[in-house]
């Protein structure tokens, strides 16, 4: 990979929350076909400026 093409992870980390990212997720626990239970995950994750007037 070029040099001019690396990206730092802390870098990468900051694009990413800048925009914001959403994570979703489905678990499903069941036993002989039969759902016993069921989390849903969705959760938004962003950046908040930390500018005060």
């Amino acid at each position: 990979m070029p040099a001019a093409r690396r990206i730092a992870l802390v870098d990468l980390l900051d694009r990413l929350l800048a925009g914001g990212v959403v994570l979703v997720g489905n678990l499903t626990l069941s036993i002989a076909d039969v759902d016993l239970v069921r989390v849903d995950l969705r959760a938004l994750i962003s950046s908040v400026s930390g500018d005060i007037g």
